[in-house]
């Protein structure tokens, strides 16, 4: 038993050696992170202390053999913290990766705004990754930053205490086609948590942050009822409702003309993007009325909740009209359909690469100004419920009638000119 002790006490020193060699090189060449290092748990822990092979491995030791380190995943992360890595895997930003991956438009976009982390790919390069894709992005020099845990709680720190602010969810939350950082940090909730840290407001005020309502307990998997895009089955009992949201699917591919499922039922199912039975629905809504009801009536946020509900149902109700017009453009042969669009519907998937304005007006009918209507209710912030969401997807609907009249009479135009040139 001596002699065991002194070869694992000979092990921790020659770990611990290790790293100070690492450290005594790396404050000279990259001093920020190991400043960061030396004040986190990491350094600090007086049981498993994890050092920088734990994490880098042990085949980089000099400034020759720098491309041998090994850059952590959500795997490395979760040899230590298996919970949370297993509540990750489970939740919506695990599939933030594959979601990028999947969309039609991305392979259009540039690689520098993809797989470089200039654009999209700078918030989805989140999740879980192939080893051949880990081994095609670091051979294009962009293998920092796909840890996926390391998003929230930065290197090389990775503080809890970070990852719980609001702030922390900012980067990637804001913005054109998912704003939550405006709406929450001009809301109520986010400026009395605003208040709250800058020592206006006693510490024990109570200020929600999104933490608090996306990740109850702590919980890594970052649900919600409704999923990104408010989109969900069963569909509504209600005959226009259903209609509409039948029309919208049918605009995101899901569904094909007939109203079966497509391909990309798969694909939405893969990504978890939406909640696909009545169950998972309830258990995202039911654990949301419980978060609320810590500060108010249950009744009260059952009513704030439905009134979410009620906008999305509106705001369908005005995109499936806009669709529908579209529709009918590419039907009577008044719009060019695209030559990568499967059926007569606009594809909603396909971002900014709509080829004319009046489908690229959809497109920011569908994914900005929807989105701030539904997410604006959600969120408690009336200005972005209805200034910048409802008032525009009623201007969008406007001037998409406007422009679909004037197609339509320009064929007509051209039609009569035809006949009499024969």
């Amino acid at each position: 038993m001596h002699r065991i002790a002194l070869l694992l006490l000979g092990a921790w020193f020659a770990v611990g050696a290790l790293a100070d060699d690492c450290v005594d090189c790396h404050r000279k060449v990259t001093p920020g992170a190991v400043a960061d290092w030396e004040a986190s748990k990491h350094a600090t822990a007086t049981k498993d202390r994890a050092t920088c092979t734990t994490c880098h491995g042990r085949a980089h030791n000099t400034k020759d053999d720098a491309k041998l380190a090994k850059m952590p995943t959500a795997e490395t992360c979760g040899s230590c913290h298996d919970k949370q890595e297993t509540q990750f895997r489970k939740g919506k930003h695990n599939h933030a990766w594959s979601a990028l991956q999947a969309m039609p438009t991305t392979h259009m976009l540039p690689k520098q705004l993809a797989d470089g982390m200039k654009g999209c790919g700078g918030c989805h390069k989140m999740g879980t990754k192939s080893k051949d894709e880990i081994a095609r992005l670091k051979a294009e020099g962009s293998s920092h930053g796909n840890a996926s845990c390391d998003a929230c709680h930065t290197r090389h720190t990775f503080s809890k205490k970070e990852a719980q602010q609001p702030q922390a969810c900012q980067t990637c939350h804001m913005g054109f086609d998912h704003p939550q950082w405006e709406m929450y940090s001009t809301s109520k909730h986010g400026t009395r948590f605003q208040l709250k840290q800058l020592g206006i407001m006693p510490e024990k005020s109570v200020a929600p942050t999104c933490q608090t309502c996306h990740m109850q307990d702590g919980d890594h998997e970052v649900r919600t009822a409704w999923g990104f895009l408010a989109v969900r089955l069963p569909l509504s009992d209600d005959p226009q409702w259903k209609a509409d949201q039948v029309t919208i699917l049918q605009a995101l591919g899901v569904l094909d003309p007939k109203g079966n499922p497509t391909g990309r039922l798969d694909v939405v199912k893969a990504a978890d993007v939406a909640r696909l039975d009545q169950a998972s629905f309830d258990k995202e809504r039911t654990k949301m009325i419980k978060t609320c009801a810590q500060c108010h009536a249950e009744s009260f946020a059952k009513g704030e909740l439905e009134k979410g509900d009620e906008v999305i149902r509106q705001a369908d109700h005005l995109l499936a009209e806009a669709i529908r017009i579209i529709a009918g453009l590419y039907k009577d042969g008044v719009l060019r359909k695209p030559a990568g669009y499967a059926y007569d519907f606009p594809d909603l998937l396909a971002f900014h690469d709509a080829p004319t304005p009046i489908e690229h007006k959809l497109f920011v009918m569908h994914l900005e100004h929807r989105m701030r209507a539904f997410q604006g209710t959600f969120h408690a912030n009336p200005d972005y419920a209805t200034w910048y969401g409802w008032s525009e997807m009623l201007q969008d609907l406007a001037e998409i009638k406007d422009m679909a009249a004037d197609l339509r009479g320009k064929q007509a135009q051209s039609q009569t000119a035809r006949k009499y040139k024969k």
